[in-house]
């Protein structure tokens, strides 16, 4: 005849058991959170540009990561094609404030939160910006960001970002029109690799500093913190002209003289 088990003993027993259940029942740990997605704007990008590199960005994502990102081209020039309020700068049109520089995003990421976080660097970056010699010389922070966004565009190298800047303070201290092609490219949409016909240089358009004193309406690029630093703090030196070397650089000069030869030289 078998004895019955004490009732503490039983009681120990099923607890020995339960707590074995419980260790074998443990959750996995969760799995690592997926890989961001990202997009690079390099300087010098307009608007347009960026919304054609989400496309891009977006079919990259589908092919190779099998994700569809909720950005949008089209949503991104809807949401940039107004003004917005930017301390320092009242209402201005959105060209220039779209920082330019890379993010990281999910998958559900909205497009606004790109806009977002583009002008948040921005105002990060232009705040580190001295403006102190600017301001001596009547320029208003709107006006640097013109500058730098010309200065994006036509600088060839680094170096040349404060001696274009010079360029641009020279010929606005001599009230000499700018001169600059790029400012016609962006008002026509001629892009770089195609030549400006006669008509075009004749444009009666406000951006054709060819023909009208003064800086453009707006900035004609999303200027990188380098050319804004240029911008507000040029090379000091007396050049009023620039032409394209052979190796894609830039011969400056304070000669016309010394500027036509160049260019006549070179057969511009």
């Amino acid at each position: 005849m078998k004895r019955a088990l004490p009732l503490v003993a039983v009681a120990l027993a099923l607890a020995g058991c339960s707590g074995s259940k419980k260790e074998q029942a443990a959750p996995p740990p969760p799995p690592p959170p997926p890989k961001p997605l990202r997009i690079i704007f390099p300087e010098g990008f307009t608007r347009r540009d960026m919304a054609e590199r989400i496309t891009a960005v977006n079919s990259i994502a589908a092919r190779k990561r099998h994700v569809h990102p909720r950005l949008s081209a089209r949503e991104y020039l809807r949401l940039t094609s107004g003004n917005v309020r930017m301390r320092g700068f009242g209402r201005r049109p959105y060209e220039g404030f779209l920082f330019p520089a890379t993010y990281d995003f999910a998958k559900r990421t909205p497009t606004k939160q790109l806009v977002r976080d583009q002008l948040d660097a921005f105002r990060e970056n232009f705040a580190t910006v001295n403006m102190r010699y600017a301001r001596k010389k009547n320029l208003t922070p709107y006006d640097v960001l013109t500058i730098a966004s010309i200065v994006e565009k036509e600088a060839q190298a680094p170096s040349e970002r404060p001696l274009v800047a010079a360029v641009i303070y020279n010929r606005l201290h001599n009230r000499m029109p700018l001169g600059m092609d790029s400012t016609i490219r962006y008002a026509l949409d001629v892009p770089p690799t195609e030549s400006l016909h006669e008509s075009q240089l004749q444009s009666d358009s406000a951006y054709n500093t060819r023909l009208r004193a003064g800086l453009p309406p707006t900035p004609i690029a999303n200027p990188g913190l380098a050319s804004l630093k240029a911008a507000a703090h040029p090379a000091k030196v007396d050049y009023l002209y620039f032409v394209r070397k052979p190796d894609h650089v830039h011969h400056f000069t304070s000669s016309y003289r010394d500027f036509q030869n160049y260019a006549n030289a070179h057969g511009y």
